[in-house]
């Protein structure tokens, strides 16, 4: 599980700021919340909330981004291509750092990355026993133009660790090279989210393909989310996916799967392609085609606009689905940026992390349960309203 993440010289956020979903032992826990294999409380979610242009998304994107970079960037970056982080523009020619803890294996790790668009400059990575001992570091020596590379018990070759590429990870890299811890990090630690480095991706068609595909290959999860559409009354008594031939310039056929909504009007069934049934009804389809794959692995999603398209209602169900035990037998996380402050009735004052921007265009973020004089009895939606917690627009 996730602890805390940490980062600095990001998008819109110069100074390091701290994501933390550690609880202190006076919290009452609640079913959204849990006691880590390592003994510490966490929170199994967070929201993000704040005015426009804040920096709400630039809040989850190092998340994301870490969660790619360890388990991917070897794989699905080539050998020439960027590193994919932005620097604030005000320290353009700084690195940026990023740092997050988790648990796995019964034990608390800490990742450690700086890096510039151009090459890794610093990684590494902990474990902690009594305190944080390194599993391996990796520094960038400007002068020989390469790395150093100091293990301990991580298991890569010394010559290959050396020749990793500048804009890998050492951990996915080693993951190629079949080491065992890196290939457990590498599983452990593959982030599912909407969004890439531009931000939340933009609802189309093809996302409707792609949850449809990945639901044509886990028969559980398709029943799963059947029977969620169905409740939650969209007029829908089910989903049928149907596989398709669509030509491509290359004159060869490709297979599609293609969602069709079912219906039943008088005793009758009729069925209609997906994209002719709502916004709201496609990206129910679309957002359950990821939270439905963290919750049956006990992975963690970030989301972008969580409610994007859907009626303010819909927060309470779908955000229960990773308070029930019965849905979320392994503690999936959930971190997402959400305009629906309702969602402040819901939530305890630790699980909500407020943004704000300044005139120098610096975003900054604090949890809820850090400001001055707030009491678990308050109102928090009112007061949040009025102003009282900040990160409101300035109309």
């Amino acid at each position: 599980m996730l602890h805390k993440y940490s980062f600095a010289n990001a998008h819109s956020f110069l100074d390091k700021v701290e994501v933390d979903l550690t609880l202190n032992r006076k919290t009452h826990l609640t079913d959204w919340m849990c006691e880590a294999s390592t003994g510490e409380r966490l929170s199994k979610l967070l929201a993000v909330i704040g005015p426009n242009g804040s920096g709400k998304t630039a809040l989850l994107k190092p998340m994301a981004f870490l969660g790619w970079f360890v388990s991917q960037s070897f794989q699905q970056l080539a050998h020439d291509a960027p590193v994919p982080v932005t620097p604030h523009f005000a320290a353009a020619n700084r690195p940026s750092e990023f740092e997050f803890e988790i648990d796995f294996d019964g034990r608390l790790w800490r990742y450690v990355l700086h890096c510039t668009a151009q090459r890794v400059i610093h990684e590494a990575l902990y474990q902690k026993r009594e305190r944080f001992n390194y599993v391996f570091v990796r520094d960038w020596d400007e002068a020989s133009a390469s790395y150093a590379v100091k293990q301990q018990d991580f298991g890569f070759a010394p010559k290959e660790a050396g020749k990793v590429r500048q804009n890998a990870s050492l951990i996915s890299t080693a993951a190629q090279y079949g080491v065992p811890l890196a290939a457990r990090i590498a599983r452990q630690y593959n982030v599912i989210t909407n969004m890439n480095v531009l931000g939340r991706i933009p609802p189309d068609s093809v996302l409707l393909l792609v949850a449809a595909e990945h639901f044509s290959g886990n028969s559980e999860q398709q029943a799963h989310m059947e029977r969620l559409l169905a409740s939650w009354d969209f007029g829908l008594s089910g989903i049928s996916l149907q596989q398709i031939s669509a030509p491509t310039p290359e004159d060869i056929d490709a297979k599609l799967w293609m969602p069709f909504g079912k219906h039943t009007i008088k005793g009758t069934d009729f069925s209609i392609p997906f994209l002719y049934e709502s916004n709201g009804t496609q990206s129910a389809f679309v957002l359950l085609s990821r939270l439905l794959p963290a919750l049956a692995t006990g992975g963690l999603a970030v989301i972008d606009e969580f409610e994007n398209d859907l009626h303010p209602h819909m927060l309470a169900p779908i955000l229960e689905l990773f308070a029930n035990s019965n849905t979320n037998p392994h503690n999936a996380q959930l971190l997402f940026t959400c305009h629906a402050v309702e969602v402040l009735n819901l939530v305890h004052k630790s699980q909500v992390m407020l943004v704000q921007k300044n005139q120098d265009c610096e975003s900054a973020a604090y949890r809820l349960d850090s400001v001055e004089g707030i009491r678990n009895d308050d109102n928090f939606y009112a007061k949040y309203m009025a102003g009282a917690y900040g990160a409101v627009p300035e109309l």
